[in-house]
């Protein structure tokens, strides 16, 4: 009897000391991990490539990511309630090419209209969702498809080019602070402005309650379908603020061209930004250094003699390989 209780409890503690193991590993991934693999990232390329970085390759590098970083942010969002959007990428540029539309007729007044519409467009996934209990998976594949299919309807499958008012919102481009484009600048205000709503305001630790234990929350009397609108809402808003760094940059838009890559390299800078794919775990600050790390990938591939075809490929492995590195298992969690 008293082996069996010995035995009993030997195997309590290696499990206890395990979990523990495991959520240490997790805490020094959230504190170190983007860091490390952001500063990794940049010394392969200036190893490969010096003449890039010291010939205002930084400049290049920094508006590739401003667009993955807003909508890497919107799915941090959304991540940490312990949900997925595939739609976001889609809604970027959707509302890009609303942007190119009405900026002659709405000039000033096109932006604003085009972000009411994104967010809604992310408040509707959120309603859905907190609604009809449709796993957010296959929502957001059903509207990924509903606003790929509008992309190309309103645009009439071309490239629709800004005629008039493209002052706008070029500035955002062409204007530099410290040697980064002001869209990258953006990124960073919004990435700081929503780590402090996720760590110092209650629907901010609300979402995260959500997506550590949504049965707790729900005891907790926490208000849990209008964060989840709410959440989506933001990623809605994020994403149309991606459209317009892509017509600041580019000037125009269309269903196939600039932003219509961004799923995956989205999803992969809001995960090597130690956000979880589980929910309960994000550092918005560090999906900033998440979406440096995946502006990198195409110019270390390019460097090592990947073809730009496989980048895709690429970023599936990084989206794999970190989420086994990084995901707590137990027999208990559920992976939503």
């Amino acid at each position: 009897m008293t082996a069996t209780i010995s035995d009993t409890g030997s195997v309590t503690n290696t499990k206890s000391t395990e979990g523990n193991r495991l959520r240490v590993a997790g805490k020094l991934w959230q504190a170190g991990g983007p860091l490390v693999i952001f500063i990794a990232m940049f010394a392969v390329v200036a190893i490969l490539t010096p003449a890039f970085i010291g010939s205002g390759g930084i400049t290049i590098v920094a508006a590739s990511a401003a667009p993955i970083l807003l909508v890497a942010l919107g799915q941090a969002f959304v991540l940490n309630i312990g949900s997925i959007d595939l739609s976001n990428a889609a809604i970027t540029v959707l509302g890009a090419i609303l942007l190119a539309m009405l900026l002659g007729p709405l000039a000033i007044a096109a932006p604003i209209v085009v972000l009411v519409l994104v967010t809604l467009f992310g408040a509707v996934n959120g309603f859905l969702l907190a609604y009809t209990q449709v796993p957010s998976f296959a929502l957001t594949l059903g509207t990924l498809g509903i606003f790929k299919a509008a992309s190309l309807v309103v645009s009439g499958a071309t490239t629709v080019y800004v005629s008039q008012n493209k002052e706008v919102v070029s500035p955002l481009y062409t204007t530099q602070l410290a040697g980064l484009p002001l869209t990258f600048v953006l990124g960073v205000v919004v990435a700081a402005i929503a780590y402090l709503f996720l760590r110092f305001t209650r629907a901010g630790m609300g979402m995260t309650a959500i997506g550590k234990n949504e049965s707790g929350a729900i005891f907790s009397a926490v208000r849990t379908r209008a964060l989840k609108i709410t959440a989506f809402a933001l990623s809605g808003f994020m994403a149309g603020l991606a459209g317009m760094t892509i017509i600041a940059q580019a000037g125009s838009a269309s269903a196939m061209g600039l932003g219509s890559d961004l799923l995956l390299p989205a999803i992969a800078a809001a995960i090597v930004g130690g956000t979880s794919i589980s929910g309960g775990v994000t550092n918005p600050l560090n999906v900033i250094l998440g979406a440096l790390t995946i502006a990198l990938v195409p110019i270390a591939t390019a460097a090592i003699g990947v073809a730009a075809e496989a980048q895709n490929l690429v970023y599936g492995v990084v989206i794999i390989v970190v989420v086994a590195l990084t995901l707590t298992r137990s027999r208990t969690a559920i992976v939503k």
